[in-house]
């Protein structure tokens, strides 16, 4: 017991030999009753959003590329949400909101969730008009050359369009659009692409103002004047002057003349869309021998609710956002489609390479080039 006592005496004589006292030993032998809490991952990093701000140049579908002071970032958009009011017009003011951080250019560190507006430059673009003759219209095109020789083509599906004199290839139209054209040729410098652009509006006049519908008349007591008549076609498809209806109800495919009549599409000439089509003679119901047509209606979508909507656009599918799919039509144009309140009966799974046909509404693109669809289905059923 004694030897005990001296050991304590001279541990306690050492200690304040050593400047500590005795609550420093008693605190550095006994556990401190508040732990470290312990990192149970401890290689994790904090998730950094950040967005960055510049003007888009390219997008094909899943990926965009757009310049910010003077650089050029292309970020991998197959995981995100598009939400731009304009669509993915090129020379547009956006943001990319992304998830990580950006190491210089390389956008491989980063995982983009969405692409919006710029707010700082809600107005970078404006609406732009241009003029030339017709060499081509198809569904979801238009290619037209200018006085000075160059040619555009331009995407039209949806899109408003009214020829008070009749269309045919030679004719002068003026188009209404926003948005940057492309040269992607190099051999092929005088070509311009707006593959990027929203066109409003494709028309013989400037402005485009469509002629309050005449009255019916009342019958003529005239035997030699003749009455008008209508008929409900569908559109099955356009090659320049020549548009290819189905007689409502019918298999019966007719080839309407649209060279010399007044035509006036609302919604634009696209496949499966309802026209009313306006004539004097006797119709037999198989060809238009009989008959001298007087002018061309389509439908007007915002008078339509989305069961009466019938427009659609096919083709095969390049490549997806979160909330978008990109078509190649058949006439060789990229037409992007929202697909967030869409139905799909479609049996391919949205992938690559599935054909399709999208019915959309035009009246929800108006302002937009990427189309508001209503129903996805297989093409080939």
């Amino acid at each position: 017991m004694k030897k005990w006592l001296l050991l304590l005496i001279c541990s306690l004589f050492g200690v304040s030999l050593s400047g500590c006292s005795l609550q420093n030993v008693v605190e550095s032998v006994s556990p401190s009753r508040e732990e470290t809490p312990q990192d149970i991952h401890p290689d994790s990093t904090r998730v950094y959003m950040d967005e960055i701000q510049g003007t888009l140049q390219t997008f094909t579908g899943n990926k965009l590329t757009l310049t910010s002071s003077s650089q050029d970032y292309t970020f991998d958009v197959s995981q995100a949400t598009l939400e731009s009011v304009d669509g993915m017009v090129r020379g547009d003011s956006i943001s990319v909101i992304y998830e990580g951080q950006l190491s210089g250019t390389d956008t491989s560190t980063v995982r983009t969730l969405k692409v919006v507006d710029d707010y700082h430059d809600m107005d970078s673009l404006k609406e732009r008009t241009t003029h030339g003759q017709v060499q081509e219209l198809t569904t979801n095109s238009i290619t037209i050359k200018s006085k000075g020789g160059k040619t555009a083509t331009f995407p039209i599906t949806g899109t408003e369009q009214y020829y008070q004199n009749g269309i045919k290839a030679g004719k002068w139209v003026y188009i209404h659009f926003k948005g940057e054209m492309d040269t992607p040729d190099p051999e092929n410098p005088s070509h311009l692409y707006g593959f990027h652009t929203k066109v409003f509006s494709v028309s013989d006049i400037d402005p485009l103002k469509v002629p309050e519908p005449t009255p019916t008349p009342a019958p003529s007591k005239n035997k030699d004047q003749e009455k008008e008549r209508q008929m409900r076609a569908v559109i099955q498809g356009i090659q320049t002057n020549i548009l290819q209806v189905s007689v409502e109800n019918t298999d019966n495919l007719l080839n309407l003349n649209m060279s010399a009549i007044p035509c006036y599409f609302s919604g634009g000439l696209s496949s499966g869309s309802h026209v009313t089509v306006t004539y004097t003679g006797e119709f037999d119901g198989v060809s238009t021998a009989g008959i001298s047509i007087l002018g061309i209606t389509g439908e007007v979508p915002e008078s339509l609710s989305d069961h009466g909507i019938s427009f659609t656009v096919s083709g095969d599918i390049t490549a997806s956002t979160s909330n978008t799919l990109t078509l190649l039509t058949y006439d060789n144009m990229y037409v992007t489609c929202s697909i967030e309140n869409a139905s799909n009966s479609s049996t391919g799974g949205l992938l690559s390479g599935s054909s399709i046909k999208i019915t959309f509404n035009p009246a929800e693109s108006r302002n937009s080039n990427i189309v508001s669809a209503i129903k996805i289905e297989d093409l080939y059923t």
